[in-house]
Formats: C-alpha cells, structure tokens, sequence
C-alpha cells in the first residue's frame, strides 16, 4: 500500500493533486479519504486535492491540468503578457486570467467552481491552422511551472480580441514594449494565423512602433485578404494595411 509520507514527498506545495492521477500511483478513493480524516490532505473539490493548510492559487490547479490531466489549456493572451513583464504597468495585480484551449478543450468542475480570487476567462481558441512548438513557454511559479503563450503567439491572441474585450491604444501600449520578439517566430506564427484581422493589425502596429525585428520578416509570404476592416469607430483607414486605426495613429 502506498505511503502518505511517500506522496507528501513528491507533492509540489502549492499545487492541485487529482484523484485520476492518484489512482495511477495506487491511491484510491478510499485511501483518499483516510488521510483527509487524517488531516494530511483537505478537498479542493470533487476529485482533486491539496495538502492540508496549503494555500493554492489558479497556477497550482493549472498545473493538474497540464501536467496530471494532459490539457492543453493554457494562459494567453493578455495574461500570457503580463505573466512575462510586457504589461505590468496596465495592472500592478491581476485581477482576471485568460485561458485557452483547442475546441473541445473543458475546465473540470472543480477548477471552474474553486474560489481562485481572480476572474478566469475560458475560452476556446482556433486561430492558428497549426500549433508550433515554439507557440509555448515554461513559466516557473514557485516550485513548479506551467506552460504559457510565448510572447509572440501572446500578442496575436490578445489582438484577436480587438476591439470587443481589449482597446486598441491598450494593445499599442503592449506592442511597444515587444522590442526583442523572434521574427522567425512571429513569421511562422503570421504564416499559420487565421485571423488576417490579427495579421493586419500585428503589421500595423509593429510598423508603427518600429521595432528593428520587423525588418527580418517576409510580407510577401503573408496572406493578407481582401477588403476593409472597420476596428475603430470614426477612425482612419490605413491604405496599406485597410484597418480603420485612430485618427492620431493616421497622422
């Protein structure tokens, strides 16, 4: 039978444990439940534990997800940026999460319904025609770490929701602190991207913000679409791009 003192041992503080991990390291439900009267473990929900007085955050339950459960589920966009330093001076604390996760990806009932103190934002992402290998980043959190949008897949997704959930002068903002983004990287991802809302309004604003990377890309390998895209009310329409963009960003 397996040891308490065993699985305490191999136990990341701050972390979630799932029964369905649990039950392949021969610890069932019953077991379980001994060493909950015993105070060794508390519930987090139906299914999934944490040491007992051990305090856990939406990083120690996205890391059951991840690496127990092998969702691929991860922080993006907006949030993918701020957990790298690129928009700290928006919110010195972060106050809501945004998750991702390829269509038919779902959160477990107990990640949904725990109190993780910050608003988590779900939601169900294709817009690349691929996943590259470098689309991903491990980002440490005290004794464990998760994996995360790098920056350059980050900025796309946070710019696919311009403007119905994020404002175009808050994504500039954003952009100009991307001074050392990988340009084989952001081709690859402008290459496999979906969205030529996202490709046009990546370009624009890189452009515009003249990051000294955006020479090293190949616009010609870029599908760029047809026709206007209205982004900003009364705003400009920039002729190469046809993006309506604020009037100050036309001038």
């Amino acid at each position: 039978m397996p040891e308490i003192r065993e699985l305490i041992s191999q136990w990341p503080k701050g972390t979630v444990y799932t029964l369905t991990a649990l039950k392949k390291k021969g610890y069932y439900m019953q077991l379980m439940e001994r060493y909950r009267k015993g105070k060794w473990i508390e519930p987090v929900g139906f299914g999934a534990y944490k040491l007992y007085g051990d305090k856990i955050d939406w990083y120690g339950g996205l890391y059951a997800l991840q690496k127990q459960l092998r969702l691929n589920i991860y922080p993006g966009g907006k949030t993918a940026l701020e957990l790298q330093g690129y928009a700290h001076y928006v919110s010195e604390e972060m106050h809501q999460c945004y998750l991702y996760g390829e269509k038919g990806a779902w959160l477990p009932k107990w990640f949904k319904n725990y109190n993780w103190d910050v608003n988590i934002l779900f939601k169900t992402i294709q817009l690349f025609s691929s996943n590259p290998e470098t689309g991903l980043t491990d980002y440490a959190h005290k004794a464990f770490s998760i994996r995360i949008s790098a920056a350059e897949c980050a900025i796309m997704e946070m710019l696919y929701r311009v403007p119905s959930e994020h404002g175009f002068d808050e994504s500039y903002r954003i952009m100009e602190n991307l001074t050392t983004l990988r340009p084989e990287v952001v081709q690859e991802h402008l290459k496999v991207c979906r969205s030529v809302k996202v490709k046009r309004l990546f370009m624009f604003m890189a452009e515009h913000a003249g990051h000294a990377w955006v020479e090293r890309l190949d616009k010609t390998r870029l599908n760029f679409g047809s026709g206007n895209r209205q982004l900003v009310k009364n705003g400009v329409l920039d002729k190469e791009y046809r993006i309506t963009v604020p009037k100050e960003f036309a001038e």
